[in-house]
């Protein structure tokens, strides 16, 4: 295959195809930030958007050191074993001082990685807020065109702010450490009362008894929450993701949940409510550029930053002027 950018319908009968490395390409052309890139990825999403939508689409959630990839590792291989093609879109912090990511959540994921029925895709966040990149969403799409089923989805792990990914998944599973306080942390508004399944991970071996107080601590708690979809109420298991225990049951769960919402029309109309929240996210991105990006600011931005950083300028005066500049009073 020739480097460089493939035309749109290479791209096409690739990722139709099931071509890995056309899918690779594809999403690494809807990360891109280059006008002609960004310009022919949305005709890209756009011709497949017909061959999607049938994928089960799930997020996992959760802080850091809870064991999110390698309860991944395992439930990926549990799922292929099934008959399915998962595909992982893990999503790696970057740095806020050189905004790089080390990627390295398939070396956390070394038997899925090398299972050919299944996918992983680790992804910078670019500090994005709400623990997904920034075409999280778009590179969902790609791979349920592709023909991968299901869909999950691994946040860079930064607590209870970490919800942008309900705006792209159907089930959010959010993945608990017993001993480190995520307990009381389901007291709090947050990640917690938007998650769907609740799995109390690292359930084995001398932590098995500190799981078990933290499941029914998060149990109690739960009777209190008010449930996000009136056709379910969340619940909380125990997990292992180096034993494996509990994993087949957390995918009942995902199924159950499913098959509720689908039942219901809670479903597709979820569905159709983030179709439209896209919608404005794309046009509230594509609006910063433009602003950034016009002549008559551009120049200003330098100079109206530096004054309101040495408090020269207040926030509001500096935003008055690159906004007058851009012709809105």
């Amino acid at each position: 295959m020739r480097r460089g950018r493939l035309t749109l319908d290479e791209y096409e009968r690739g990722v139709r195809g099931g071509d890995r490395a056309v899918l690779a390409r594809a999403i690494t052309l809807v990360e891109s930030r280059n006008a002609e890139d960004a310009a022919l990825a949305r005709d890209l999403v756009a011709r497949l958007m017909p061959h999607t939508g049938r994928a089960r689409r799930v997020g996992i959630t959760g802080v850091p050191g809870a064991g999110k990839s390698t309860l991944l590792d395992e439930l990926g291989m549990r799922l292929v074993a099934r008959g399915l093609a998962p595909a992982v879109l893990a999503v790696d912090p970057s740095s806020a001082l050189s905004g790089g990511s080390i990627l390295g959540d398939k070396t956390r994921m070394a038997r899925l990685s090398l299972e050919p029925r299944a996918y992983i895709r680790p992804s910078p966040s670019g500090l994005s807020p709400g623990g997904v990149a920034r075409c999280t969403r778009e590179a969902m799409l790609l791979c349920e065109a592709a023909g991968f089923d299901p869909i999950l989805v691994e946040t860079v792990g930064v607590g209870q702010g970490e919800i942008a990914v309900t705006d792209m998944v159907d089930t959010l599973v959010l993945i608990a450490l017993s001993g480190a306080g995520d307990e009381l942390q389901g007291m709090k508004k947050g990640v917690l009362e938007l998650a769907d399944v609740i799995a109390v991970n690292k359930a084995d071996g001398e932590n098995g008894p500190r799981a078990q107080a933290a499941l029914a601590d998060l149990t109690a708690v739960l009777r209190f929450l008010p449930p996000r979809r009136p056709s379910w109420r969340p619940r909380a298991i125990l997990t292992s993701g180096q034993s494996g225990d509990g994993l087949d049951a957390l995918w009942s769960l995902v199924e159950e949940h499913r098959a509720r919402l689908a039942g219901t029309g809670e479903l597709e109309a979820g569905r159709r409510a983030q179709q439209c929240r896209w919608m404005w996210t794309q046009i509230a991105d594509r609006l910063e550029r433009a602003f950034r990006e016009d002549p008559a600011v551009a120049p200003l931005l330098a100079e109206v930053e530096a004054g309101v950083a040495d408090g020269g300028t207040s926030p509001s005066a500096g935003a008055d002027r690159l906004l007058a500049a851009f012709g809105l009073d």
